[in-house]
């Protein structure tokens, strides 16, 4: 037991807190974004404009966490990278408590449509707005436990951001 107990507070441990720092920062952003896009395509809950800037900041997450796994987890290199996914999550995550609140009716949202439609031509155009789905950022299209998605996205990512950090920055205490 004891040998147990002196592995894991030995020099290792600190090794251990990184790579595990870094790989939360590259599973956390794609269990959410796995879990939004099944949301939309399996489902059939169509995100708002909010819901894509959430999406966007863990897929820029997401591809620092790739990054910096190209390195070896004690490295400079991997801790930034590990630290700028963390700020990704982090920025998915205060848009996800800003959404939250515009759904609750906290913030204000937009009050025009936000969406850009891309055409060639008017009639693609027409069709593209009236087989559009109308997505509100204001209104809640599911909760699970009583808190939105967007309301979930803030808690998880916030709170993985927070881990993150405090597993590559947490140095031993002599």
């Amino acid at each position: 037991m004891a040998d147990a107990v002196a592995l894991r507070s030995g020099p290792s441990a600190g090794l251990q807190r990184v790579a595990t720092a870094r790989l939360i920062a590259l599973l956390l952003p794609a269990a959410l974004l796995t879990g939004a896009f099944a949301s939309e395509y399996i489902g059939h809950l169509h995100p708002c404009e909010m819901c894509w800037w959430q999406r966007y900041a863990h897929m820029v997450a997401f591809a620092l966490a790739v990054i910096a796994f190209t390195a070896p987890a004690p490295s400079a290199r991997a801790r930034t990278f590990t630290l700028l996914a963390a700020l990704g999550i982090a920025a998915s995550g205060a848009i996800g408590v800003y959404h939250a609140g515009v759904e609750a009716h906290v913030f204000e949202g937009f009050t025009t449509c936000s969406a850009l439609p891309k055409a060639a031509s008017t009639a693609d155009l027409l069709r593209q707005i009236t087989h559009a789905p109308l997505v509100r950022c204001d209104e809640v299209q599911f909760r699970f436990l009583g808190i939105s998605m967007a309301g979930w996205n803030a808690i998880l990512s916030l709170g993985g951001a927070a881990l993150i950090v405090l597993l590559s920055l947490r140095t031993k205490r002599g």
